[in-house]
This record gives C-alpha cells, structure tokens and sequence, in this order.
C-alpha cells in the first residue's frame, strides 16, 4: 500500500494513502480526542471534539473523517484547538444532567474524563433551556436516561449497523432531538433483543444495566437463604480490567476469592454446565444426524441471539437446539441434584449467576425456565455489576489471594472454558461430537479452522464417513447474512454456532466498558479470547465428557444424554415472535 508523508506538530508522519489525519495521528503516537468516533461503525464527525488545524484550510476539520494528503501540515494542540474542544464540551455541559458523584459511570465516563484533561468544571458551561430528562426501564435488562445523552449516536449505529436491528435512533430535530424507539415506544416494547452492546459503547452514563446488585446482597443478609453464585467463562477474561488489570488478563482465583468474601455460601462455575450443554446438546446433534431430524441444528446458549431468532428468524425456532444455556441448566441442576445432595429446599435457594451478557437478564424470566417449579436463576449480574458489588463491600481486588471454586459444580474442562469466544462451543461439541461418533480419541484437539474473530467462519470435517459442514457466526448482523444463505439454499450446514455479540461473550454487552479510543485501536476481543484458549490449554481435562463431576452427574442422577428427567431438566422451548412483540 502507498505512503503518503505529512507533518503532524512539526513531525513528519508516514501513514497509508487513504488514512484520516485522526489515524495518522495514531502512528505518531498523538491521541487526538473523540467522542462519537467508532471505527467502521460510527464515523460521522458529530461531536466535533476531534478537530484540528490543518495548514491551508479556512477553518478547523474534523480529523476522524478528514483524509489526508501529501505535504499536508496539521496542528493538534493549538490555542485555537483547545479553545474549540473546550467550547464543545461546555456547550454539551449546558444540556447534561451533571450529577456525576451519584453517576454509574462517574471515574469512567469519557465525557468527564475529556473536562479533567481540558480543565471543563461542572460550573463552567452555559445556561438557557435544556432538554427534558426522559428515563426509559421499560425493558427487564437496561435504563435509559436521555438527561445524560451527549447525542453521540453510537449506540444507535451499533445497533443498526453492526447487530442488524436498528429499534433506537435519533428521533425530532434540532435541540429536540432525542435517541428513542420510533412512535415514542418504550424500549421494552419493540423487538430489542437485549444484547447490550449499545451499552458497551456508550461513552457516559446514558445507557445502564438494570442492577439487582441491592437485591442480592439483602439475599446474602438473609439467614434463611442459601445463595449460591456461577460465574461465566468470559468473567475471568475481563474482570480485572475494572481494577487497573492489562486487556487480557485472567482473574480467576481473585474473582472466587472476592465471591466468597462478599458472602455467597458456594462458589461454583458456569464450566461445570457448559460441559453439560456439550453433553445434551452433542446427543442432540447425533440424533438429529442420525435420525433425520431438523438441520441445520443451530447453537441455544446466546440468549440475545434466540430472542433475535424468535422475532427475525421465526420459522427457524425448529432449528434451534432446545438445551438450556449454561446458566440455566446450571440453576436447574443446583435446585435439583444440589438441592438433594446438600438436604435443602429449593424455595431456599437464591442462584445467582455473574455474566458477560445483559440478555441474560431477560432469559432469567423466560417461560420454560423454571424447572422445579422456581426460577432455575434468581438474578444475573454483568461483570461490571460484580466490580461495582466489589467495590461496594469494601475488598482490596488486587490484593486477595487466589483461590479456588468449590466442588462438585466448579469443576469444569478446557473444552468448557473457550464457550466465551466465538466458536468455542462449535470446537466443544466437536470434541465430544467427533470421539462419540468414530469411538476413537482425537490427537488433536484443537479445531483451528473455527477460531478466530472472523464475523463467520465455515469449516468441512470428515468424520466417520460424513462431511460435517458447520458454520460460526458472531454478532447478530452476520447471523442474519449466514441465516439468510441457509433460507435460499446457497449453504447448507449440519450444525451452526451462533453469538448474539460480536466476538462472543468475551465482547458481551455487561463487560467493563473501554473508552472510544482503546476500542479503536486495541483488538480487545482476540486478547480476552486469549485468556480462554490459554486456560484451555492448561487444563489437564480438555473434553466436556470426561469431566468427571459429569459423568458422576449421570450416573446418580440424569442418568444418560436425552434421558427423560434430563430433557425436564435441561432443555426448554420457543416462541414465534413478530417483530415489536416482546
């Protein structure tokens, strides 16, 4: 690719023809600031906040959308560009609700962080009318406070344009203008799939998680209550990021240490039932393969991706496998088998799970998923939910000891652990899928052709004399292209995994929120994966169907993949949905 040079503060700077002055800067190591910015997502040049000088020009540009040419002088720091940079942000003060100490996002908003660095104090902005505060909670798994909006658009351009659904958007004109549902709808009215990720990027405290974190610890409080808790593979990938931890940096053992100081009674792993999906849904796939039953069987742990196939996809519910998520089957399996095994009733069990995923909050209240007559989970709390709860109770994160999940329901495998990333539950089954269908152990368990932070992935495998097609997709936008080649006839699979967000759960909608700029620059997604395949690799049990709380699981209780009381257990139902039904 051709070079171009251009001086940046009096450097000279090489950057490939075609780049913006923002990603030029980049190579020179000057941080232009942002705020509406999200590369190949939302390159608008709205907030204005990224301008600078350029020699020649009659008045400032927008770098992040402002290409540069041969010889060009630009000029990031000057009075003059300090001068616009604070006016914007006073100007966006003067309609901002700025209570920031009682702000979910407050030490962690890029709207405060951009008024510390420009020397912007809640007092120094301009008076005249302000919008209305508007507070959406309609829906079960987030608030929306439009008195905190800076109109940055990111939230709706990641909705539309990376997840395909497109139910928020800028709504009037001018000062009116607002981010909303179309007809004024509440968000929970329209076909909102929960996913979260207009969450993830919103870069002020707008967008939130609906906290249950009060309601759990009065739970713990309580005498009468047993409280348990799992947490998901992709925790550990990013908990730490909360706490001044590297992007990619496993925080396992402080995690269960800072569970169990928080008060819960057990502290188990979502691995041990994500290897029980491997096992039911394994069966699953062979008997439908076996028996002529509905393929492609497509993957049912993304709850944001089974709500977007109920109101999109509707006609392909008959595809989907009817195992429970992990967090599902295993509240099911803990106010059953565990139930039994420790002598308690299951009405005194509160099961609370910590998730990468907001949607999880709405599969808690699913029909079908109460299989003992209670919810099989009490309350899910995001990881950020969980750094806050942390923080709440007062522990030293960086400082606790490293320690271990208690038995029999924290004991998980390799194959477990890499659910959180993209393709990691197609390479599981297929570990268990492949050695049950030829009677032979694999050499090699390593699927490579499935990972990877590609939005789809195809791969052909020959096993036991059938070609075996499978597909991988991630981020709802690419589930419907791959769906979409499956309806025409154009590909044909036998077995699709399918992740509501993009990259997986490591990318999900409830982890720690990064600013614009590390988001544009970082790979976050592959170095959270890494933390998985890493403890895959160095797990000593790296196949679902060798763990041996499973097997002892089947042997005393469930008796065999599919059985009768494994099918009450673990595997649910769906619904037809029309788009705007909830």
């Amino acid at each position: 690719m051709e070079n171009i040079t251009i001086k940046i503060n009096g450097m000279e700077v090489s950057a490939p023809k075609g780049s913006t002055i923002l990603e030029a800067a980049r190579l020179a190591h000057i941080e232009i600031p942002t705020l509406c910015f999200l590369k190949e997502i939302n390159e608008i040049g709205a907030c204005r906040i990224c301008v600078v000088e350029v020699k020649g020009a009659r008045s400032l540009v927008v770098s992040c959308v402002y290409p540069i040419n041969e010889g060009m002088e630009v000029w990031t720091n000057t009075p003059k560009v300090l001068k616009s940079r604070r006016k914007t942000l006073q100007l966006l003060l003067s309609n901002h609700d700025r209570k920031c100490l009682s702000c979910v996002r407050s030490g962690n908003c890029e709207l405060q962080q951009l008024c510390k660095e420009l020397g912007v104090t809640d007092e120094d902005y301009y008076d005249g009318e302000r919008t209305p505060s508007v507070i959406d909670d309609s829906a079960v798994h987030m608030i929306r406070d439009n008195s905190k909006c800076i109109l940055c658009r990111r939230c709706s351009a990641v909705c539309e344009k990376v997840q395909g659904i497109g139910v928020i958007g800028a709504n009037m004109r001018g000062f009116a203008t607002f981010i909303g549902s179309a007809f004024d709808m509440g968000l929970g009215e329209t076909s909102c799939v929960s996913c979260g990720q207009c969450i993830a990027v919103c870069p002020t405290g707008a967008l939130q998680e609906k906290s249950q974190v009060d309601e759990v610890l009065a739970a713990i409080a309580d005498p009468q209550k047993h409280v348990i808790v799992q947490t998901a593979p992709a925790v550990r990938a990013a908990l730490g990021e909360e706490f001044g931890y590297p992007i990619g940096t496993n925080v396992q053992g402080k995690m269960a240490a800072a569970l169990r100081r928080i008060g819960f009674d057990k502290v188990f792993d979502t691995n041990f039932s994500a290897d029980l999906t491997i096992m039911e849904e394994a069966h699953e796939f062979l008997d439908r393969v076996q028996n002529g039953g509905v393929l492609p069987l497509i993957t049912s742990c993304s709850p944001g991706w089974i709500k977007y196939c109920e109101h999109y996809f509707p006609d392909m519910t008959e595809n989907l496998s009817s195992c429970k998520s992990p967090q599902q089957m295993f509240g099911a399996i803990a106010k059953s088998y565990y139930a039994e095994k420790m002598g308690l009733d299951p009405k005194d069990i509160v099961s609370v799970s910590i998730m990468p995923c907001t949607a999880k909050k709405f599969e808690i209240q699913r029909p079908g998923e109460a299989a003992n007559g209670v919810p099989d989970v009490d309350y899910s709390l995001t990881t950020r939910e969980l750094a806050r709860m942390i923080r709440k109770v007062g522990l030293k994160f960086t400082t606790l000891p490293d320690e271990e999940f208690d038995a029999p329901l924290g004991l998980g495998t390799g194959a477990a652990v890499i659910f959180g990333a993209t393709g990691g539950v197609m390479e599981a089954a297929l570990r268990t899928a492949v050695e049950t269908l030829t009677g032979e152990e694999l050499q090699n368990l390593d699927f490579t052709d499935v990972r990877g932070m590609e939005g789809i992935k195809e791969a052909t495998y020959p096993v036991a004399g059938l070609e075996v097609k499978v597909a991988i997709a991630s981020g709802l936008g690419n589930a419907r292209k791959l769906l979409e080649k499956v309806k025409s006839g154009e590909a044909t699979y036998h077995f699709i995994e399918i992740m509501g967000c993009p990259g997986g759960c490591i990318n999900g909608g409830g982890q720690p929120q990064q600013p614009g700029y590390v988001r544009n620059s970082v790979d976050i997604r592959s170095l959270r994966a890494q933390v998985l395949y890493d403890a895959d690799k160095n797990n000593p049990i790296r196949k679902s169907h060798e763990n041996p709380a499973i097997k002892e699981l089947y042997t005393t209780y469930l008796g065999e993949p599919g059985s009768e009381k494994a099918h009450h257990l673990l595997h649910t139902t769906y619904v037809k949905r029309k788009v705007n039904e909830i």
